[in-house]
């Protein structure tokens, strides 16, 4: 064995960095977390079930002591309030931490997106938040930069421009650049995390990237998106940010991939968001992996809902009710109905499970 007052002081420090970048990826001894999944802009939703999960006081500051919040990430998309929701996690990342807790904000495919220029679904309120005094002129400049030198002078033209790259959107690209505000965060935000026995990533894991650890999927995925890599591992339909198997395969046919993933990562549980339920959260695989998009944002679901995992259980935070999540397929019934008697009518869970009892 090496004493470590024999070793050079510069490698020392090599190995204190790596284990505090293992520390950032894998964390233990937790007694309470909150998984909250997509907000899509929905920053009224995010803020309500972080209230009732008790994470946050009326004035959205941390309240929730040493709790680590997992979001699952898709922060942004969809909705127009995605900027309010990003700032308030990172405001609440440094409050959490004192109060020895955390604020774990993963990455999801719709950040990538930003990142790298696919900008199909952001709402037009989304670029709105970005826009001040100066961004008539800056959209000016972008379009003598930008625009097709040949048509420049076409009124027409340069009005569907200008419809396509409304008011903000300069100052939105520069913000989710590798080096603008929110860029240098995700940055340095991860694609996985392990907590205790439970392993939380934005879509799921695929037998492609199956063999890799949670360390190699952070790091790749930090070197793609700080070269903007749009043909690699980010942006790969069987990756963590895309890859819906787990959460829509067939359970025969999968069951042994998530038995491998469960084995090799030595974790009980996997979280995952991405794919949408019907309003709850869903158990798959006799609760080996849990479904936590349930849709929290108004242009879907607005369901108020988020994951609470204490004491070894699963357990369902619906409306402010708890509802301890079911492993087996026979108590499913029973708990998707106690999970709609409290959603408002014409809910989607309610109208899912009203399908069910027909059936």
């Amino acid at each position: 064995m090496i004493k470590l007052t024999m070793m050079p002081r510069f490698l020392l420090f090599a190995l204190f960095a790596l284990a505090k970048l293992s520390a950032q990826d894998v964390f233990t001894g937790v007694q309470r977390i909150v998984a909250v999944g997509d907000i899509h802009g929905g920053f009224t939703e995010f803020v309500t079930v972080l209230r009732q999960a008790e994470l946050i006081d009326a004035n959205n500051k941390w309240i929730g002591g040493a709790t680590h919040l997992v979001q699952l990430g898709d922060v942004l998309d969809r909705g127009a309030d995605s900027r309010k929701a990003l700032d308030l996690l990172a405001s609440l990342e440094g409050q959490a931490k004192k109060a020895k807790g955390r604020v774990h904000a993963l990455l999801g495919n719709h950040e990538v997106m930003n990142m790298l220029g696919d900008l199909r679904y952001v709402a037009p309120g989304e670029f709105a938040a970005f826009a001040n005094s100066g961004s008539a002129e800056l959209r000016n400049q972008a379009y003598d930069s930008l625009a097709d030198p040949s048509r420049k002078s076409d009124a027409d033209y340069r009005k569907q421009w200008e419809k396509e790259h409304p008011l903000g959107w300069v100052e939105h690209r520069q913000a989710f650049a590798p080096d603008g505000r929110y860029g240098k965060t995700f940055l340095q935000r991860k694609a996985i995390i392990k907590i205790n026995d439970t392993l939380f990533v934005h879509a799921g894991i695929s037998a492609k990237f199956a063999a890799m650890s949670v360390e190699e999927i952070n790091q790749n995925t930090r070197k793609e998106l700080k070269e903007l890599t749009v043909n690699g591992f980010v942006m790969d339909q069987e990756g963590p940010f895309w890859y819906r198997g787990m959460a829509t395969g067939s359970e025969d046919t999968l069951t042994p991939l998530v038995e491998s993933v469960l084995k090799s990562l030595e974790v009980n549980r996997i979280v995952l968001g991405h794919t949408p339920t019907t309003g709850a959260i869903m158990p798959r695989f006799n609760g080996r992996v849990i479904l936590a998009d349930v849709g929290l944002a108004s242009v879907y679901n607005g369901a108020l809902v988020s994951l609470i995992i204490e004491g070894g259980k699963a357990i369902a935070l619906h409306r402010g009710t708890k509802l301890e999540i079911p492993s087996s397929p026979d108590a499913l019934p029973g708990y998707l109905k106690a999970a709609a008697a409290l959603d408002p009518a014409g809910s989607k869970l309610k109208n899912y499970v009203e399908t069910l009892g027909q059936r």
